[in-house]
């Protein structure tokens, strides 16, 4: 069993990565139907959210059916960040997360997300003044560092742990690789097989296959995996690592016509959410994924990304789902 705090999960639980326009509720409901342990939300401005602007605020939406799930803040004012803190616990969610690790460029030079690898001072210092701040669990999610140069990962982990610190997740590369190059997860088991360490290591980056959750578990032994591309639009994911750490075999793969359907629900929920416009925009990024593998599927995708109109969305899934239906894509990884 793993612990965050008070949240008891499984043995190895699989977490579902917070990502921009990508872990809204609508999402999130549907990795935890298949599977997820604990899912997280976007990450949310401190600053946006002191403001009270609109899109940062509507991040803070969460609803019975995700817990556990995590709330993701990211900012480098201690003062914005506590302000924050208060906001976020109206929302009463299980667990505050901190982004220290974000590399796109208009995080880091404001020294948020992964920006805050080049001052670890101020980084444990953070951390430590929110866990003083709050009585619910606070996690950490970061990079190796901020280049090959700058790996201290190791000495890190353990000073937030030491000020606090319920749960890290590291993705395994600098914010110097971006998401460039493959994922080194020896400096994560390093961080895990420190005598010191007492707290959860989560791996994250590079997990495309149950094969390789289950060498980050067992080659690696971490103690649960942060699933992120791998899940948008295609959330049987978590259910597939799962089955195949029980049998050893791989899950059957959905008919095209049950891939069909799971889009067409996450659609419809991104709708009920964000209203007609943003659900119908937002959704898009993940029909790649859902119908991925599908031969000749140009003209079909075409129609459901380029229209701005839910009902001609889904005439397309009707289309897709009536030439398709029974059509089995062997490998969707």
């Amino acid at each position: 069993m793993v612990k965050i705090g008070n949240i008891e999960l499984p043995e190895f639980p699989l977490l579902l990565a917070p990502m921009e326009d990508v872990s809204d509720p609508p999402f999130r409901a549907l990795c935890k139907e298949n599977g997820a342990d604990v899912v997280y939300t976007e990450f949310i401005s401190s600053e946006g959210l002191i403001r009270d602007a609109a899109k940062s605020v509507m991040k803070l939406d969460i609803y019975e059916k995700e817990r556990p799930v995590g709330i993701q803040i990211f900012g480098a004012n201690l003062e914005s960040m506590l302000r924050t803190v208060e906001i976020v616990e109206k929302s009463n969610p299980d667990i505050i997360d901190i982004n220290f690790g974000c590399p796109v460029k208009k995080v880091v030079s404001k020294g948020a997300g992964a920006g805050i690898l080049k001052d670890i001072d101020l980084m444990v210092s953070l951390t430590e003044a929110m866990v003083k701040h709050t009585n619910l669990p606070v996690t950490v999610k970061t990079r190796l560092g901020w280049d090959h140069d700058s790996i201290r990962i190791v000495e890190v982990a353990e000073r937030l742990q030491d000020v606090g610190c319920a749960a890290i997740s590291i993705h395994g590369r600098t914010r110097a690789q971006m998401y460039k190059g493959e994922a080194d997860w020896k400096p994560i088991a390093a961080v895990k097989n420190n005598q010191r360490m007492h707290i959860p290591v989560f791996g994250n980056g590079d997990i495309t296959t149950p094969e390789k959750a289950m060498e980050m578990r067992d080659s690696y032994g971490l103690d649960g995996a942060m699933i992120g591309r791998a899940a948008i639009g295609y959330p049987w994911f978590f259910n597939e690592v799962k089955h195949y750490f029980k049998t050893g075999e791989h899950l059957g793969k959905p008919t095209i016509a049950q891939r069909v359907e799971m889009a067409r629900r996450h659609l419809q929920m991104a709708i009920d959410w964000k209203g007609p416009v943003l659900g119908v925009f937002e959704t898009r990024r993940h029909y790649t994924n859902y119908f991925k593998g599908i031969p000749h599927f140009k003209e079909h995708r075409m129609k459901m990304v380029t229209s701005d109109d839910a009902a001609h969305v889904f005439n397309a899934f009707d289309e897709v789902e009536a030439k398709f239906g029974d059509l089995i894509i062997p490998q969707a990884y």
